[in-house]
C-alpha cells in the first residue's frame, strides 16, 4: 500500500512551474473557465467518471501488486491500472479508455512506465487542465529506501501544451492499512457545488487593487495547528496563491477583497486605516485561519 500525492498546489495547477504560455490558447482558456466555475464541472468529483491520468499524479492510496510480467495498481474508487512488463510495445492506435494502456521496462533499478490511449473526457488536475487523446505519460519509479520511493511523471500532449513537462510525486508506504471502498455515485452530492453566483461572475477587480494583495503571509500559531506560509503574486493581470511552496493556484475574485482558490475556502483581505493590506482570514470547511502580512 502506497500513498501518491503531488501537493495541494499542483493538484489544482499541474503546470504551476511552467511559463504562462505553456498551455495552448484553447487549453489555457478552458482551465481558466473551470477555475472560475470553482470546480462545478469536475468530471470525476461531480460527473463520477474514472479519474484517468489524474490517478497517475494524484493517486492517493494505491495498492501495487507486482508480478514478473505484470504490475497492477488498485485504487479505493474501484479503478485499476495494468502495466505490462512482458516486453510488448505500446499499441500504435489503442482504443481510447479512461485509464489508458501502459507498458513498463527496467532501466537499471528504475521502473519506466509509458502510457497512452487515454480518452479526452477527464482532467489532468482538480483545477481543470484538459488533455487530448494525444496525451502520453512516462513514469519513472525508483525505490530509495524501505518505505520510500521517488516518482517523476512526464506529460506530453502536443495538442494542448507547448512542450512536455515533468512533475514530482510524493510517494510513501502506508503500512497496516487497507482500502475502504468508495463509489462516487453513492456519495452525497452537495447542493452548494454550483460555481460562482451570477453576481460573483460580474466582479472585476482593477489591476492596481490586485497588486496590493501581493506579498508573503504567515498564519498565526494560535489560529492554526502549524504555521503556514502563503505567497501571493500578481502575474499577467491575475493573482496566484502558493501555499507552503506547493505551486501557484489561480486566485479567483469573489468580491473586491475576497478570493477563492477553489480548495481551502474563501480568503478575505483586510486593510489598515491607510489602506495597506495587513492580513487575511481564510474560511474553510474545517477551520478559520488568520494570516498576517510579513512583506
Amino acid at each position: 500500500m502506497w500513498s501518491l500525492f503531488m501537493g495541494t498546489g499542483y493538484n489544482l495547477n499541474i503546470t504551476a512551474d511552467q511559463k504562462a504560455d505553456h498551455g495552448l490558447p484553447w487549453a489555457a482558456a478552458y482551465y481558466r473557465q473551470q477555475m472560475e466555475d470553482i470546480g462545478k464541472n469536475d468530471p470525476s468529483m461531480i460527473g463520477c467518471l474514472p479519474p484517468g491520468p489524474r490517478r497517475i499524479t494524484g493517486g492517493g492510496l494505491t495498492k501495487i501488486i507486482h508480478a514478473p510480467s505484470l504490475m497492477v495498481m488498485l485504487s479505493e474508487d474501484l479503478t485499476y491500472r495494468q502495466i505490462f512488463l512482458d516486453g510488448r510495445p505500446l499499441p500504435l492506435d489503442p482504443q481510447p479508455s479512461f485509464m489508458g494502456y501502459s507498458v513498463g521496462h527496467w532501466d537499471g533499478d528504475t521502473l519506466v512506465v509509458e502510457s497512452s490511449g487515454f480518452n479526452d473526457r477527464t482532467w489532468l488536475d482538480m483545477g481543470g487542465h484538459p488533455h487530448t487523446e494525444a496525451l502520453r505519460v512516462t513514469e519513472r519509479f525508483h525505490r530509495t529506501a524501505f518505505g520510500r520511493m521517488d516518482l517523476a511523471v512526464t506529460l506530453n500532449d502536443p495538442m494542448a501544451y507547448a512542450a512536455p513537462w515533468t512533475v514530482k510525486v510524493n510517494v510513501g508506504m502506508s503500512p497496516d492499512t487497507e482500502f475502504i471502498e468508495y463509489v462516487c455515485a453513492e456519495s452525497e452530492k452537495s447542493a452548494h457545488l454550483v460555481g460562482r453566483s451570477a453576481e460573483e461572475k460580474q466582479v472585476k477587480v482593477a489591476p492596481e487593487i490586485l497588486a496590493k494583495y501581493a506579498g508573503t503571509y504567515e498564519s498565526l500559531p494560535e489560529k492554526a495547528s502549524r504555521r503556514t506560509v502563503y505567497r501571493i503574486t500578481f502575474l499577467g493581470g491575475d493573482l496566484f496563491i502558493d501555499i507552503d511552496g506547493k505551486g501557484n493556484i489561480p486566485f479567483i475574485p469573489m468580491s473586491q477583497n475576497t478570493f477563492s482558490p477553489r480548495l481551502g475556502g474563501t480568503f478575505v483581505f483586510y486593510t489598515d486605516e491607510e489602506g495597506a493590506v495587513t492580513h487575511f482570514v481564510s474560511h474553510g470547511a474545517d477551520a478559520v485561519v488568520t494570516a498576517v502580512r510579513k512583506r
